[in-house]
């Protein structure tokens, strides 16, 4: 197991090498100057390349790959924000928090509500409960996330009064209400998909030749659900669970800005109307290392669900 655990590591560097690699690419050919921004429209020719000659700007294109390489992983120095001057991880590290925790509680949220929805459909196929089950699953994965955000700021908000509107004015865990409609429109999407996947899966299950054994020893309904249909359902729920989430990591930019949520998304979309190339890249790092881990412990949990793949581990 821990011969694995190493090689995931290592390749996990080699992974955030080549997102590093390619973020700098992308915001070194992406059109724009950040020393123009910088100082502004009425800065003269002079000005603008004595600021590109103190930021690194009018190095060549590999001569700032290589530095910029060097400090991320060698020093680890994710540099300084155009805009703020302050250091890129201290923000990050500052920002991370808020976006974790609605990562977090959308995941869980997913969970709890999408997986007993699946269960209920698919031990319920081609009943009522089956259908509406499925309906509900197609209209959340068919409404827009940014429509829905706004229609609960509408009713709970400004119609109820029982949320607050938006922002954040405390540390990430103290201001928990400011949470509530985020996780709740961030999670809509994430419970529609996986009720649909474990509706699929648990059909599947269902019909294996283990299952309508335990039935004819009458084994009750709900042992036979639990015991012998979920442990086999859950290796690729798991696998979703785990993407949704790491995905949920960088896909709060919309939840982030329409409730102005300092978190990463909100940091990363307005350091990219910026051009602030150091903010971008050290958020994408970032998100580049949490995603891979993410991905590890999904492996990982794959070992005690599935004795079968713990061995397959242990064997590498």
């Amino acid at each position: 197991m821990w011969k694995y655990i190493l090689k995931r590591l290592l390749m996990m560097v080699f992974v955030v090498l080549g997102v590093a690699i390619v973020i700098f690419s992308i915001m070194y050919f992406v059109p724009g100057n950040p020393a123009e921004i910088i100082l502004g429209a009425t800065a003269t020719d002079e000005q603008i390349a004595a600021m590109e000659h103190e930021l690194g700007l009018d190095k060549p294109y590999l001569a700032q790959l290589g530095d910029y390489l060097v400090n991320t992983f060698l020093r680890g120095d994710l540099g300084r924000s155009y805009q703020s001057k302050i250091s890129v991880a201290q923000e990050l590290m500052t920002m991370f928090p808020r976006t974790l925790i609605i990562a977090a509680c959308s995941i869980v949220l997913t969970a709890l509500i999408g997986i007993p929805l699946g269960i209920i459909a698919a031990t319920h196929q081609g009943k009522w409960p089956d259908y509406a089950a499925v309906v509900l699953s197609l209209v959340g994965i068919s409404i827009p996330g940014f429509w829905l955000a706004l229609m609960l700021v509408n009713w709970l908000s400004a119609g109820l009064k029982i949320l607050p509107l938006y922002g954040i004015t405390g540390a990430p865990f103290a201001d928990w209400q400011y949470y509530v409609i985020p996780v709740i429109s961030n999670s809509v999407v994430g419970i529609s998909m996986i009720a649909r996947q474990c509706r699929v899966d648990v059909l599947e299950v269902i019909r294996a030749d283990y299952v309508t054994t335990a039935r004819a020893k009458g084994v009750s309904n709900h042992n036979t659900t639990f015991k012998h249909i979920m442990p086999n359902a859950l290796i690729p729920l798991i696998t979703s669970l785990g993407s949704t989430f790491a995905t949920s990591l960088g896909g709060t930019v919309v939840t982030e800005s329409i409730f102005v949520i300092p978190g990463i998304g909100l940091y990363m979309t307005n350091a990219i109307g910026r051009l602030d190339y150091p903010a971008v890249r050290g958020g994408v790092v970032m998100l580049a290392v949490a995603f891979s881990f993410v991905m590890l412990a999904v492996d990982l949990i794959y070992a005690f669900v599935d004795p079968r793949i713990k061995a397959q581990y242990e064997g590498k």
